[in-house]
């Protein structure tokens, strides 16, 4: 009599992690790797962006049909309608999207940096650097829309530089760039409203409206500048962006990898900066998009940590989406967007920090 033992093996399903897209080059020299879901959900946002920029371009005090907006866009529509959608809408519609997508870029970037979802350059300081900056030109030097760009820029790269500094000890640590940032934002808003006040009337309304962060004069002859600008941000920031996960992965094991740590946190301020001043230049401080795209984004695609594309996607259309009710949620009045966005990003902000309290 022979006794066999009774075993069951059960199979189980070995996870290998998500589902990756990967493009390469036909000789191997350049790849790219994505997470199928990241693409997928990138698609669809990117979707519901152009819905809601069609609708933006054909709603309003005249509206359009579908068919007179496509004629429009396409070049067979009336002199009326071309001037309404072409020259008035589209610059609004056009800016919207890419200076959301600086702001959602920048807020991955930092929020990288950091390791930690309130590094946003909003709450760090340097959205206000970059406003000082051109407030700076507005009053000081009267300059016009390039000069205030500059001064933007520079304002931005000084207050990033300054805080760098202050918080450098040994190595730049998230939490103490945050804690600097925050002290140093306080500074540079008290400065601001003394510009302000000492500024004549009419100069101080101007400022006090630009400061809300508003897309109401955009025309053509700022958004052409503003979108080359932002083209090489871009560019820069796609370049950079494999150092910015290497860098969640700690000091040490980025520099294992080859990766040369501080400088390659510089590169990355300093096109983050770029991207928040140029926003700030084109239409004034906009708060928490930054902020808010990248964890949403996060959230949407179930990523590890921030990725650089879904966040740009999402704050690109959460600008639009802003914008759009900026425009219409009080009759006959537009808004400046940044009301909107501060009314929204403050509600999320309380529920981060209830959330980051909850964890701690």
């Amino acid at each position: 009599m022979s006794i066999e033992p009774s075993i069951k093996y059960q199979a189980q399903r070995v996870n290998f992690g998500p589902s990756q897209i990967i493009l390469a080059s036909p000789k191997g020299r350049f790849s790219i790797r994505m997470q199928r879901r990241s693409v997928v959900a990138g698609v669809v946002i990117a979707a519901v962006g152009m819905v809601l920029a069609l609708w933006s371009l054909a709603m309003g005090e005249i509206s359009f049909t579908a068919a007179e907006l496509l004629n429009t866009i396409f070049g067979n529509g009336t002199a009326a309608s071309e001037r309404v959608v072409l020259s008035w809408r589209l610059p609004r519609v056009v800016m919207a999207l890419a200076l959301g997508a600086a702001l959602g870029a920048s807020g991955a970037i930092f929020q990288s940096l950091t390791r930690n979802p309130l590094g946003s350059p909003d709450i760090i300081g340097f959205n206000t650097g970059a406003y000082t900056g051109a407030l700076a030109v507005i009053f000081l030097a009267g300059g016009g829309y390039f000069q205030i760009a500059a001064g933007a820029l520079a304002g931005g790269l000084i207050t990033a530089a300054l805080v760098y500094l202050l918080a450098y000890r040994r190595g730049s640590q998230g939490f103490r760039l945050i804690i600097v940032g925050i002290a140093f934002s306080a500074l540079l808003a008290s400065f601001n409203s003394w510009l302000i006040i000492r500024s004549e009337l009419e100069e101080a309304m101007s400022a006090a409206v630009w400061g809300a962060g508003s897309l109401n004069a955009i025309g053509w002859e700022q958004a052409k500048p503003a979108l080359l600008a932002a083209i090489v941000f871009f560019i820069a920031a796609a370049m950079i962006a494999p150092r910015m996960h290497m860098l969640e992965l700690g000091d040490d094991a980025a520099n294992a990898l080859g990766i040369r740590v501080e400088r390659s946190r510089l590169l990355l301020m300093v096109v983050g900066v770029g991207l928040t001043a140029l926003a700030t230049a084109a239409a004034g401080p906009i708060s928490f998009i930054a902020l808010a795209a990248p964890q949403v984004a996060r959230r949407i695609t179930r990523s590890a940590g921030v990725q650089l594309g879904s966040s740009a996607i999402l704050g690109a259309v959460f600008l639009l989406l802003s914008d759009v009710i900026a425009q219409r949620i009080v009759p006959d009045t537009s808004l400046p967007v940044g009301v909107v966005t501060v009314s929204v990003g403050g509600a999320y902000l309380i529920w981060l920090l209830l959330r980051e309290a909850k964890r701690n």
